[in-house]
């Protein structure tokens, strides 16, 4: 505000700049949906390493093919996953068999207090608890500790443990058994009703168990064991997508819930499996919607190159076109690996996961600008390929918008092609090619939250003047890391925001208009060398 003189002196006030610098946003957060033998479901959690995924949602799994991408994400350069787990509740064995594991802690009076695993899954039956009343206020009949105990299915030791103290089942209790594990734990929950929603909680806490009367506290018994707890059962596209989940966020939508990611990956239901098209159309539709690409693999029918140039020609798979194409690219033929869980036996992955990590690691050395493809783009942990590709076939791949991944002597198994899936020749499409898609992509989500601040400001000349200052600053950042086109700023990019761009009748109706444009980078896929022989120097 000015300030209002009143006295004779000096007076400072402080001037605002109108700097407000706009910050470019991660360019390769991957999000990965499938099975998982444990962890939540449907909620988007953010890992940081292949530690972090071992530890919330149980590692390598056979029956997870979505454990395996991102192991060969973070093998490849990843560097931050957003993982969701579905589960595909299997056919009922019995009514005493639920989902998540279930333990059963008596009370000396009245119904007993149903402690279950924090997830479904047959993990949940490692799970062990032990009650005693050793708390702070002995007479209170509510107050207890809880410990909880899970076991490692190999080794059968004790490999996670986790206690509360003086919880309660009082429900006006600070410490209230419900509220604290639903804050604290990370293994266990209170049971609920199915038909209200309510805690099942009785007004007694659960009783101590002694191996024999009169033994004192030292003595007491091994901790109380899980029951049940099932795996699911192979994923659907129902899992996936279907009327309400959207508004509910669960299956692919439960990433409504995350800030923000830049590429998705689907793995197959199973190992022998592959996603549908009618998923992959969803998926790239959603990722349109959050400016994000699908990296999508290829089936596993596709034995050669045959059968993928047939198949993709007639648009068998993935079977989808037009506009929102150039928000997914495919990657063929799909990885051999060894297969730790199989004694190391050479197994057939799907190259989602390590091309994502491939795109994280060029982003982090070279910029989003660049091809996540050539020399630099090997493959680590990758010995083999399904389908060894020539350089004609690749030459006949290529021109369809097919990314081929190549093995060269010295320098190994390669990701070489850098296409969308609107790369097609034929096509000639300006989002051919993968960094111009993903350099779009990541200015518009940069300038997207960038400008926020410009809503509700006085819409003149004033405000036009600090758009084009912030976003000019923001797009020559990119110009002087080597982004654009162009020796200098005008032949890089543009921004215009002025009485031409926002009309006195935008004006009126709030709307300002901002116009920017940028010369993007495109990738050399082939390089041309002519030679001439000199026959000497002849004079003329």
């Amino acid at each position: 505000m000015p300030v209002t003189p009143t006295y004779p002196g000096v007076y400072i006030e402080e001037v605002p700049s109108g700097v407000r610098t706009i910050t470019g946003v991660a360019t390769s957060i991957t999000a990965f949906i499938g099975r998982a033998p444990r962890g939540p479901v449907n909620e988007p959690i953010t890992i940081n390493n292949f530690g972090d995924y071992e530890r919330q949602f149980g590692g390598l799994s056979v029956d997870s093919t979505m454990s395996y991408a991102v192991r060969d994400f973070y093998l490849n350069g990843g560097s931050q996953a957003i993982i969701v787990r579905l589960y595909n509740s299997p056919p009922l064995e019995s009514p005493s068999f639920p989902e998540a594991a279930t333990i059963e802690l008596p009370a000396a009076s009245g119904p007993p207090l149903i402690i279950e695993a924090a997830a479904p899954g047959a993990w949940g039956s490692r799970l062990s608890v032990l009650v005693d009343h050793d708390t702070k206020d002995k007479n209170n009949d509510k107050l207890f500790n809880l410990t909880i105990f899970e076991t490692d299915p190999v080794t059968k030791v004790v490999s996670n443990t986790e206690k509360f103290v003086n919880v309660s089942v009082d429900d006006v209790d600070p410490r209230y058994l419900p509220r604290v594990l639903e804050l604290s734990s990370s293994l266990i929950r209170v049971q609920k009703d199915k038909t209200t929603g309510e805690y099942l909680v009785s007004q007694l806490r659960p009783s101590e168990t002694f191996i024999s009367a009169g033994s004192p506290p030292e003595q007491k018994q091994d901790p109380v064991k899980a029951t049940g707890g099932r795996d699911s059962a192979a994923l659907s596209d129902a899992n996936f997508f279907g009327p309400g989940m959207e508004t509910a966020k669960t299956g692919l939508f439960a990433l409504e819930k995350a800030d923000l990611f830049n590429l998705m990956c689907i793995p197959p239901y199973t190992a022998s499996n592959d996603v549908s098209t009618a998923l992959i159309a969803q998926a790239v539709a959603y990722c349109k919607k959050r400016r994000a690409m699908l990296l999508v693999d290829p089936p596993s029918s596709w034995t050669n190159k045959a059968i993928a140039k047939q198949e993709f020609s007639t648009g068998t798979y993935p079977g989808i076109t037009g506009s929102i194409s150039n928000y997914a690219a495919l990657f063929f033929p799909r990885l051999k690996q060894p297969n730790l869980l199989h004694d190391n036996q050479i197994e057939e992955f799907v190259p989602c996961g390590a091309a994502a990590g491939v795109f994280a690691r060029t982003d982090a050395q070279r910029g989003v600008w660049k091809a996540p493809a050539g020399q630099e783009a090997s493959l680590v942990g990758v010995p083999q390929l399904s389908v060894s590709l020539t350089d004609d076939e690749n030459g006949e791949l290529n021109p369809l918008g097919i990314n081929c991944l190549r093995a060269f002597p010295v320098i190994g198994r390669v990701v070489w092609g850098a296409r969308t899936l609107e790369g097609a020749d034929r096509l000639a499409s300006e989002w051919k090619y993968i960094p111009v898609r993903r350099l779009a992509l990541f200015i518009e989500e940069s300038l997207y939250r960038g400008t926020q601040w410009v809503v509700f400001e006085p819409n003149d000349e004033p405000l036009w003047a600090q758009i084009r200052l912030n976003v000019g600053a923001f797009m020559h950042d990119l110009f002087r890391k080597g982004a654009f086109q162009g020796s200098t700023p005008q032949q890089a990019y543009f921004v215009k925001c002025d009485k031409e761009t926002t009309t006195q009748n935008d004006i009126n109706q709030g709307i300002v208009n901002i116009v920017v444009g940028f010369a993007p980078l495109k990738p050399a896929e082939f390089v041309i060398i002519t030679l001439q022989q000199i026959a000497g120097q002849i004079d003329t």
